[in-house]
């Protein structure tokens, strides 16, 4: 069995999940104090609003504080001559191989929250599907996406 790639992405990328899940997270809050409004005014049953809190409060435990850590943890790369190996998932692990041969282009791209801790994520794009690696330190995600091109481009000209 092949051994699990080498290199992980960034230790900022979870202060960058954290921020994007409260920010999803904060919708739930605001849909739930929704309920309790339409509750109090309707004299509706409070266990919808006790419902609603237990479900906001456990998303925002698993989305803010549990999972960015372990998405963390299981995110890992790694770049060959002939293949692109990628390795991500949290219950369910998925491991990809990119034939360099495939790739048709590559992309670094790059939202305001990961400005704000200077991390790119990579775009590996061939015909079927786009493969991301996700929060990687800027210079690393120009080097990488450099090195890709350059790969890509070899096995162009050998074929």
């Amino acid at each position: 069995m092949r051994q699990p790639p080498v290199n992980m992405i960034a230790r900022d990328a979870i202060k960058a999940w954290k921020i994007t899940a409260a920010i999803y997270v904060a919708v739930l809050w605001l849909a739930t104090l929704a309920i309790a409004i339409i509750s109090y005014h309707y004299t509706l049953s409070y266990w919808f609003v006790s419902i609603a809190i237990l479900i906001s409060g456990l998303s925002t435990y698993l989305a803010v504080f549990l999972f960015p850590e372990i998405r963390w943890r299981r995110w890992r790369y790694e770049v060959f001559d002939q293949e692109i190996y990628i390795q991500h998932g949290i219950l369910i692990v998925s491991r990809t191989l990119v034939p360099m041969i495939r790739v048709q282009h590559v992309d670094t791209k790059q939202g305001p929250i990961l400005r704000n801790f200077r991390l790119a994520s990579v775009t590996i794009s061939t015909a079927a599907t786009t493969h991301e690696i996700p929060a990687l330190l800027e210079e690393d995600a120009s080097e990488l996406r450099d090195r890709i091109s350059a790969l890509a481009r070899v096995d162009e000209d050998d074929v």
